[in-house]
């Protein structure tokens, strides 16, 4: 499939890594705003750019454009690459408000086009292993799930020095405006809808805590930096999910079950350690050392072991081409989900537009619980 990027910010570089692991995608070129920006990367990564983006959304041959611009562009972006008869790829959020959201996927559909969103941290190996341990009843029927998007407080690091690989500076102050939960949410949204179907109502709270994050932002235009939820499935199963700029460093996902729990290390990482706990089971012998250390010294050590067995890889990992630690995600990924799509047919394009649409739905909801107060009823479904 030959697509092309528009937006060649921080992230497009992690796209440009991982493209590699897909010989079926054909980059046609590029287009960004900032001519020198633009002229960076093309050089780095020796790729093609467009003049305008008018002229690669007239380009005849690319099927697809993967719209990797600032949040507040996708919904403009993304109705001139649908009005232009092109599948859309859309970084998250597909839009800064659930009715735009709600106006590309229908305009998808109406034309019969592909729309699909950021992340896919859920097309890991990691999502593969958890869903078929699941699905064999490992721990049961799945009853509660913790989820943490704790990113720690990036904003007292030297993150103004922060460059992708092509020299991109990171976004810092955009990402402090627009709010943690909404650039991070989807990543724990991704894997517990993909486990566990739609949700249907969302409670908790969101706040601005620490605004003096070195941006100069006034305290008006501070986006929340923590939100706390729990998310309500239809299946009857409820996840606490966490997002935040104070708290340690935390990605990780529990499922506790009917008879035992499993846990993801790390949602960012395509192989992610996942452990299965069964309940009744002898403790590992790592726990049962410390228990006994602990014991004997009457205090507990300074330890976070995992608990219960690690899960193995049955298959060797097929995704050699990764970002550096620790966005171990392979981004391209979903881009070659629309090319499966396109090739297949059939009512995957239904699925892949509906999961980017709730997906996006939730996380606009939980960046903004205050504004609903506390209590957001989904409207879309899958």
């Amino acid at each position: 499939m030959r697509f092309a990027i528009i937006g060649t910010g921080f992230v497009a570089d992690y796209y440009m890594t991982t493209l590699a692991n897909h010989p079926g995608l054909d980059l046609a070129g590029v287009w960004d705003r900032d001519d020198a920006r633009l002229a960076q990367f093309c050089a780095h990564w020796n790729v093609p750019a467009f003049g305008s983006q008018a002229a690669l959304l007239a380009d005849e041959t690319v099927e697809t454009v993967a719209v990797l611009t600032n949040p507040e562009s996708h919904f403009e972006i993304g109705m001139a690459v649908l009005g232009a008869g092109k599948h859309l790829y859309c970084e998250k959020p597909l839009a800064m408000s659930f009715d735009d959201a709600r106006t590309l996927a229908g305009m998808a559909g109406k034309a019969g086009l592909v729309l699909a969103g950021a992340p896919a941290n859920a097309r890991s190996d990691a999502f593969a292993l958890m869903q078929s341990t699941l699905n064999a009843g490992a721990i049961g029927a799945p009853k509660l799930v913790y989820a943490e998007m704790e990113d720690g407080p990036v904003f007292r690091l030297n993150w103004r020095d922060w460059r992708s690989v092509s020299g991109a500076p990171w976004p810092g102050a955009h990402e402090f405006r627009i709010g943690c939960t909404l650039e991070h949410a989807g990543y724990a949204l991704t894997w517990l809808i993909g486990l566990f179907g739609p949700v249907r109502r969302i409670t908790g709270q969101s706040g601005t805590f620490f605004f003096d994050k070195g941006a100069g932002i006034p305290a008006n235009e501070m986006a929340p930096d923590f939100s706390c939820a729990l998310l309500e499935f239809d299946n009857g199963v409820m996840a606490r999910l966490t997002s935040g700029l104070a708290a340690p460093r935390d990605r990780a996902l529990t499922v506790m079950g009917e008879t035992g729990t499993l846990t993801v290390a790390d949602l960012w990482d395509n192989r992610a350690a996942i452990h299965l706990e069964a309940a009744g089971k002898k403790a590992a012998f790592g726990h049962r050392i410390v228990r006994r250390l602990e014991r004997q010294l009457g205090r507990p050590l300074p330890l976070r072991l995992a608990a219960g067995r690690r899960l193995a890889y049955r298959a060797p990992a097929n995704r050699s081409h990764l970002p550096a630690y620790p966005s171990q995600i392979d981004f391209c990924a979903g881009i070659a989900a629309i090319a499966d799509c396109i090739a297949a047919g059939g009512e995957g394009r239904t699925r892949l537009a509906a999961e980017a649409l709730h997906v996006t739905e939730a996380a606009l909801a939980l960046n903004r619980l205050a504004d609903h107060g506390g209590r957001y009823a989904m409207q879309s479904a899958l």
